[in-house]
């Protein structure tokens, strides 16, 4: 049952309001003044507010954008007065609808109802734009699990992020799902490829430039910060950042102020950052290739990410998944992967990742016949890639133990003894193998 909160100082109005609603099928509960209805809010938890302008110790519209700040409360606004100004700007503020007293009494079923059809709708597009950026990080696998707990507890913290991971493992995915789990999940998502600026370039692109700073600046542009201002800043292969362009970087990192090109003052910005490398920035530091402190600010929360050979468990749900998705975008029928075929799509090693597989099953809707994926539909590159770039048995070995490991862990519910037991070693040598795989 919807939750409706009507918040008005005039006793009657809530009163007659309040059987009307219920008559209708819904769940009241009433708020005299803004501070009861505060209360009420985070007691009550309604799924719609209809809210007074003029309150005792409150202004409704005031009160308007702090209660959309949580954006599953609908909120209609009420008022003795018609004034159509009034009205645009509540509907500005995030008001669903603007009654007029004295009530028609279907008028305000009808605009409670309509407003919640429409929150219903808005939350069922988030989701699905929500699974839209992280239907590639589909699985069960215990590497995929670790790496979504990390998530969890990040998401929400203002804490810098490096993502590591090879390429095509998915780190602009894992980025935007940090984001989306964020506090500034409303603000801009901005995405940047270090590798791609050119270092004539890069203040220009970092941190925006005045009209007639330089020739070829026609018109004032913002710079990546500028854009990012009060959201996330995603810096793909930072590991690429030159010397130099790091030294501006952490400039900006430390006091929080960018200068565009042909300013006369600072601007001060707020971002969340995230990083993310092919290539571990801690060896590129003993290297001289990466300064020391700039690492160590990026650096708060380090997530590895998992190649799709240490969570090959997940390759079904994948194939299954870029299929459906293939389907639709190619106008194709494909049902099912011939027994031959899924048998190479699980033996492949995969050094291109979760890139590789999504472009192979790809390839192969387009070419299948007879709704099914067979052999000679997969265009392996296995033997296109360098030797180094092929699983070692020492990673196959590590890859082994991580997972015996941790499922050996989850079905003993985390008791070491048990655990020690169950997997035939010694208790010190569980200790020893989950400090050196960082195992909870």
């Amino acid at each position: 049952m919807k939750k409706i909160l009507i918040v008005d100082d005039e006793q009657p109005i809530r009163f007659i309001l309040s059987k009307v609603i219920a008559k209708a099928g819904f769940e009241v509960e009433t708020a005299e003044d803004g501070k009861t209805a505060f209360q009420k809010i985070t007691s009550f938890r309604p799924h719609l507010v209809l809210l007074d302008i003029k309150l005792p110790d409150a202004d409704g519209m005031e009160m308007l954008p702090i209660i959309r700040e949580n954006s599953d409360i609908a909120v209609v606004m009420m008022t003795a007065y018609s004034d159509t100004k009034t009205a645009v700007e509540a509907i500005k503020l995030g008001a669903y609808d603007y009654l007029n007293k004295p009530f028609d009494n279907e008028e305000v079923v009808l605009v409670i109802q309509k407003a919640l059809e429409k929150m219903e709708l808005i939350s069922t597009v988030e989701k699905l734009q929500k699974q839209l950026k992280t239907k590639h990080i589909l699985g069960d696998s215990e590497a995929i699990k670790r790496v979504l707990q990390q998530i969890n507890i990040v998401a929400s913290s203002p804490f810098s992020v490096v993502l590591q991971g090879k390429s095509g493992t998915g780190k602009e995915l894992f980025a935007n799902m940090i984001h989306d789990r964020s506090e500034c999940r409303k603000s801009p998502f901005i995405p940047v490829d270090c590798g791609a600026i050119p270092d004539s370039l890069f203040e220009s692109e970092l941190f925006g430039h005045k009209k007639g700073a330089f020739t070829g600046a026609e018109f004032d542009r913002k710079g990546i910060f500028e854009q990012a201002n009060g959201g996330t800043l995603f810096l793909d292969e930072i590991n690429n950042l030159l010397l130099n362009m790091q030294a501006k970087f952490l400039r900006v990192l430390q006091d929080k102020k960018i200068k565009p090109i042909g300013a006369e003052k600072c601007s001060e910005v707020n971002v969340r950052i995230i990083a993310a490398s092919n290539v571990d920035l801690a060896e590129k530091v003993k290297k001289g290739e990466f300064r020391d402190d700039l690492y160590h600010r990026l650096n708060e929360f380090k997530i590895e990410l998992p190649t799709l050979l240490q969570r090959k468990d997940d390759l079904p749900v994948l194939i299954k998944c870029f299929i459906c998705e293939n389907n639709d975008t190619l106008k194709k029928q494909v049902e099912t992967v011939s027994k031959s075929a899924m048998r190479k799509l699980l033996d492949y090693p995969y050094p291109g990742n979760v890139r590789e597989l999504k472009n192979l099953i790809k390839r192969a809707v387009l070419l299948a016949e007879n709704h099914m994926i067979h052999s000679r539909h997969l265009a392996f590159e296995y033997l296109d890639y360098p030797n180094d770039n092929l699983v070692t048995l020492k990673e196959i070995t590590k890859n082994a133990e991580i997972n015996a490991i941790q499922k050996a862990l989850n079905a003993c519910n985390f008791d070491k003894s048990k655990t020690a037991e169950l997997l035939g070693i010694p208790r010190s040598t569980l200790y020893r193998l989950r400090e050196k795989y960082n195992l909870a």
